[in-house]
């Protein structure tokens, strides 16, 4: 069974809007570190926006400020990915990833070295 499944991707024009969620099976997402990735062909993966699960601190690339945001529903064990204003750099394969608060011990908690459940991601396209 896949921990994390993404769903929401698609085609969307420059300026579009998509939310993309990820439901988390066999773990509560409550106690996980989480983290929202991307990766474009020919590119590493990289950092989109992560929540720390101790205080729900969050961190975000700065090509992302302003325009993404993510929010947690406990109750759906999914966590979201809202990203407005879209522009064609954002096309990407989008993939959500979670880490037991456990295994954290201060510092970073938005690399990728960082996580140790992925899901199989979600094509996102942003082309007029």
């Amino acid at each position: 069974q896949v921990p994390l499944v993404e769903s929401g991707g698609g085609l969307v024009q420059p300026g579009g809007s998509l939310r993309l969620s990820c439901v988390a099976s066999g773990f509560s997402l409550a106690f996980y570190n989480i983290g929202w990735f991307r990766q474009s062909p020919g590119k590493e993966r990289e950092a989109v926006i992560c929540i720390r699960s101790q205080d729900g601190d969050t961190h975000s690339a700065d090509s992302v400020k302003g325009r993404f945001t993510m929010f947690r529903d406990f109750g759906k064990n999914t966590v979201f990915l809202e990203m407005n204003n879209l522009t064609p750099e954002d096309t990407a394969v989008y993939y959500c990833a979670a880490d037991h608060s456990v295994n954290y011990h201060g510092g970073s908690y938005c690399e990728v070295a960082d996580y140790g459940l992925w899901g199989r991601g979600t094509q996102v396209t942003v082309s007029s």
